[in-house]
């Protein structure tokens, strides 16, 4: 289950946001969010036993060398555990195609489908637009599209908020 980030742990996330402009911000919060579902500890840390959780959830288990593995492709400190900043590169490097272990592919890929499946079938337009958005690979139209989405669904509550204070006047 997700936790509420610490301080520290949200100034990594507003770091990121800025280091890592080729993911769009749904991207990353939805990274975030994956992150901390896994960050068992509630450390700011994916360690050995965290990592074997989410790959087990993954359906994709690995040994304990194969998990050390996928660790050190990323940890740039060498501290044997993946920071977000270093989680975020698993992302980062499956764009660039420098991802060499299969089960950092299948984090990435899996994050993909759950972005995906989040749409939902109501969501047909939208997801056509955010795939051809994704062809161009834009995160600058990525992060317009978010915020567009963002600002109809606020406007269509606002619509159901006068609509329902209408109804609720005719009682009155």
């Amino acid at each position: 289950m997700a936790h509420t980030p610490s301080p520290a742990l949200k100034k990594q996330f507003q770091a990121a946001r800025t280091e890592f402009k080729e993911l769009a911000i749904n991207e990353l919060m939805d990274h975030e969010k994956l992150f901390l579902k896994y960050d068992i500890d509630q450390d700011g840390f994916l360690n050995l036993s965290e990592l074997k959780y989410l790959m087990e959830k993954l359906n994709m288990p690995q040994t304990h060398l194969a998990l050390k593995a996928m660790i050190k492709e990323v940890d740039e400190d060498n501290d044997g555990q993946m920071a977000y900043r270093e989680f975020l590169l698993i992302f980062r490097y499956a764009k660039t195609g420098k991802l060499t272990h299969d089960g950092l592919k299948a984090i990435a890929s899996a994050a993909v489908s759950v972005q995906q499946n989040m749409k939902g079938v109501g969501g047909g337009k939208n997801f056509f637009e955010a795939k051809a958005a994704e062809l161009n690979n834009n995160p600058a139209e990525k992060d317009k599209a978010y915020r567009d989405q963002k600002k109809k669904e606020a406007e269509d509550a606002k619509v159901r908020k006068a609509a329902f204070k209408e109804k609720a006047n005719q009682f009155k």
